[in-house]
């Protein structure tokens, strides 16, 4: 599979667990969304986020596609930071901070591979 279109579809995938079940993203980031239902907010915003720019990736074509990769990368990037930073502040515990960041970097990585390809 063309590594931009199977990049593209795994943000798709996670972006609509996350958009649509805020809870199971509540618990793979440590938190209980019973406790703090606002989760769900912060949940679907990044889920909606990642659909709009898989499918965007998914559509676009030449220049257009690359520029999107370039954007998912340093968004995943930025998803890397921000568990690190959760972990940081404490408002993350260790093993889902790892998780998320260890996914956001697999990205990063991925979406430069993707780009080295033709």
């Amino acid at each position: 599979m063309n590594p931009i279109i199977g990049l593209s579809l795994g943000r798709i995938i996670v972006g609509l667990l996350f958009f649509v079940r805020p809870d199971l993203a509540a618990r793979i980031m440590g938190h209980d969304l019973e406790r703090n239902p606002e989760l769900a907010l912060g949940a679907r915003l990044f889920g909606s986020r990642d659909i709009a720019l898989g499918a965007a990736t998914l559509l676009a074509k030449g220049t257009a596609r690359r520029n999107l990769v370039v954007a998912g990368i340093a968004v995943d990037a930025a998803d890397a930071g921000a568990a690190g930073l959760g972990l940081t502040d404490k408002s993350v515990k260790p093993v889902p901070a790892a998780l998320l960041a260890g996914v956001a970097l697999m990205a990063v990585g991925q979406g430069i591979v993707s780009l080295r390809k033709k």
